[in-house]
């Protein structure tokens, strides 16, 4: 049940039964030569949806720009400040709170916001605890490749060649979502280096293409279909363990 396409009504109806919504979260940044600015939040919007009309909850709308500071010397990614996106997260949740909702699945597309989405849990939790704060809220985030099956696929069908960003799992899932928007680009292997992020200049100096250590070239739209089924099969029993736990 997706938030945006309910009256009010609707969701009035929907929190008499249940407390529960998930809330995608992603970014807007490069991914290579042949990935999608898009992909991070386009692939935690899509999982989220599948997610909740399998587990019959709630979807809000996702949250598109992130903490991506790391990737703007290259054209067209977007970022947020990490205060900022602390306060993006501290009004949705806050906002969904005062009309009845507690607990908050987030499930997160890039792995740049996680030391970010997991400071605004504190702060939301701290708004919780003080006076004048909504209690009982539960937020929790999840990463949609954390299923045993995601990374078991993605170990079957790359190897080392998936690497840590503008991998090829993720590529094979925006062009199983978006197959009139594949990219084509001819492109030499990725040098093979631990990551390591600092700002964009070291960034883009180090992995002139965008990717790390990856080779994106490998993606399939098949492939992404399967890694897309694997993560919605895990998230939906993981996402209803949460909404039923006391």
């Amino acid at each position: 049940m997706r938030l945006q396409l309910s009256t009010w009504a609707e969701a009035e109806a929907y929190l008499a039964e249940k407390d529960g919504i998930i809330i995608p979260i992603g970014s807007t940044e490069q991914h290579g030569p042949n990935g999608l600015i898009g992909t991070d939040a386009l692939m935690a919007d899509a999982i989220a949806i599948e997610v909740a009309a399998r587990a019959d909850a709630m979807v809000a709308p996702v949250i598109s720009v992130g903490m991506a500071q790391h990737h703007m010397a290259f054209s067209g990614s977007m970022t947020l400040r990490p205060t900022t996106l602390i306060q993006v997260m501290r009004d949705n949740v806050l906002s969904l709170a005062k009309h009845g909702f507690r607990r908050f699945y987030f499930l997160n597309g890039h792995g740049g916001n996680i030391s970010t989405i997991n400071t605004a849990f504190q702060e939301i939790h701290a708004d919780a605890s003080l006076d004048g704060g909504q209690g009982g809220i539960n937020c929790v985030l999840r990463n949609w490749w954390i299923g045993p099956e995601v990374k078991k696929l993605s170990a079957e069908l790359y190897g080392d060649k998936e690497g840590y960003h503008a991998t090829p799992s993720e590529v094979s899932v925006t062009q199983y979502l978006f197959p009139n928007d594949i990219k084509s680009v001819p492109m030499e292997p990725a040098p093979k280096q631990p990551p390591r992020i600092g700002d964009a200049m070291d960034y883009r100096n180090r992995y002139p293409d965008g990717r790390m250590s990856s080779d994106p070239s490998l993606a399939t739209p098949e492939a992404g279909a399967r890694i897309f089924e694997a993560s919605v099969d895990f998230l939906v029993g993981d996402y209803l363990e949460f909404a039923a736990a006391e």
